[in-house]
């Protein structure tokens, strides 16, 4: 529980600040487009510090660096809380999300250390719920913690939960910590990961505010991540302590795990970025019910969590996995036919029904990446497995969004066109521009609407895709438990 807390806590503050920037901005004095550096600063370090978690665990010992990253995001938090200028803010926002980045996959490490691998399916599962539930849960929890109380909140509620952490981790674990070795810092490698990853990074946050590659700006921190990703790569394979073990991808098993769960991951976060926002743009909901509309995934999710580890175990985890995106698939197509009339219950279904295949695609991607994985190589297979995760929910929010409002322009204008306004106006009493303002509202509503069910068909499809793309996995030498790395 400690450890599934600890994961928690981590994921919810990717989002929870998400729906709290209108308040932070407003008590900072400064626009909403400053303000949404509070989440870039975050996501930005996060993805720096996630890959450097086989390197420090190597190093310092896994536990050992475990409680000191969780110590470290209960200070920043509280830092982050006291903030009165917004520099200070990105400041602690930075530290917040080097302190997180290793926290995740050491969670994930631990718990193959102190599990038999009997107990193993049980615990990933209630892990792997935490990194499904955190994203949907922050919205409503930033939201409501904002209206009621004060943004400030968002960060000082990680302190209990820092200090359960911590002290139960540190007091219990301690008989599995990993051993050490001294290893020289490879100061160029980590230098360009920082410069590439933050380039791209930025890029994706900014990018559509910017009119993607209409803006020099763009262009010049796309080609910065680019060139730089090419040059860390070679300088990575070459080195020989690289402060990233790239090498762990010469396990095909590991190889086509991490980029499932790279696009499964993906798709299903293009939900969690669509649906909040649509149902309070184009149907009226408050973000309470929006946020409760997308949080019956997790909900969903926890009832079979203990099923699929158990499935793992008596067959062909490629068989499970396959038939878990084709679930998810079909339910993410159950969006396409929603309407601007749609009731609450009838957005929630789909989102019930996506629930129960989520466990058997988490927990059995988990398993089958980093079954592939020798012990030694655990810590680095796991911190790159959960950055490319980080990476792919940052590129789909940017592309998710940005195909969303280009279709929905795209069908307004289609829609506008379309329209014959009848000589004696739309609704009597109403002068000539209160008609063409009612008229713009409905057809923004219902090019909104069109515009979601296209992201839904596609995100469909492509989980279909991946369904097939798992079977290049070789067969499992023998039934691995979830997350077995190789014992």
């Amino acid at each position: 529980m400690a450890l599934a807390s600890a994961n928690l806590m981590v994921v919810l503050d990717m989002t929870i600040a998400n729906v709290s920037i209108p308040h932070i901005s407003g008590n900072l004095g400064i626009s909403p487009s400053q303000g949404t550096w509070v989440i870039t600063s975050y996501a930005v370090a996060e993805a720096i510090c996630v890959p450097l978690t086989g390197w420090l665990a190597l190093r310092f010992g896994a536990l050992r660096v475990f409680v000191l990253a969780v110590v470290g995001f209960g200070i920043f938090s509280v830092l982050c809380g006291l903030s009165p200028t917004l520099g200070m803010l990105v400041a602690c926002r930075i530290g917040q999300g080097f302190s997180g980045g290793p926290i995740v996959p050491l969670s994930q490490l631990l718990l193959l250390r102190i599990f038999p691998p009997e107990k193993r399916g049980n615990a990933m599962g209630i892990w792997a719920m935490t990194t499904l539930v955190g994203p949907a849960l922050g919205p409503i929890l930033g939201g409501w913690i904002s209206d009621n109380w004060s943004w400030h909140w968002i960060f000082f509620i990680n302190v209990p939960v820092v200090l359960f952490v911590a002290g139960t981790a540190y007091s219990t674990l301690r008989k599995v910590e990993t051993p050490t070795e001294k290893l020289p810092i490879d100061k160029v490698g980590l230098a360009l990961m920082v410069i590439w990853i933050g380039a791209l990074q930025i890029m994706l946050d900014i990018g559509r505010e910017h009119d993607w590659f209409a803006d020099p700006l763009i262009v010049v921190l796309a080609l910065i991540a680019a060139i730089g990703l090419i040059v860390f790569v070679i300088w990575e394979l070459t080195e020989e302590h690289p402060i990233v073990d790239l090498r762990v991808f010469r396990h095909r098993g590991f190889a086509i795990g991490a980029l499932s769960i790279c696009l499964g991951f993906g798709a299903y976060f293009a939900g969690i970025v669509i649906i909040p926002q649509w149902m309070q743009l184009s149907l009226g909901f408050t973000a309470t019910w929006a946020g409760l509309a997308t949080a019956f995934t997790g909900m969903a999710g926890v009832l079979v969590a203990r099923l699929a580890p158990v499935l793992i175990t008596k067959f062909d985890p490629r068989l499970i996995l396959s038939g878990a995106l084709i679930w998810i698939g079909a339910a993410t197509l159950l969006r396409t036919n929603w309407t601007s009339g749609t009731d609450f219950w009838s957005l929630a279904t789909p989102q019930l029904i996506m629930g129960l295949g989520m466990p058997f695609f988490f927990v059995t991607v988990t398993a089958m990446s980093l079954g592939s994985v020798p012990p030694k190589e655990l810590a680095s297979a796991a911190g790159l497995q959960n950055f490319m995760r980080i990476m792919a929910v940052a590129i789909s929010t940017s592309v998710v969004m940005t195909y969303w409002n280009n279709q929905a322009r795209m069908v307004g204008s289609d829609l506008a066109g379309k329209i014959n306004m009848p000589s004696g106006g739309m609704a009597p009493g109403f002068t000539a521009e209160q008609n063409l303002g009612a008229i713009a509202q409905l057809v923004d509503r219902e090019a909104l609407t069109v515009a979601t069910d296209k992201v839904f068909l596609l995100a469909g499809l492509l989980m279909f895709m991946i369904a097939a793309f798992v079977w290049l996995a070789p067969k499992p030498k023998s039934t691995p438990a979830p997350g077995a790395g190789g014992h």
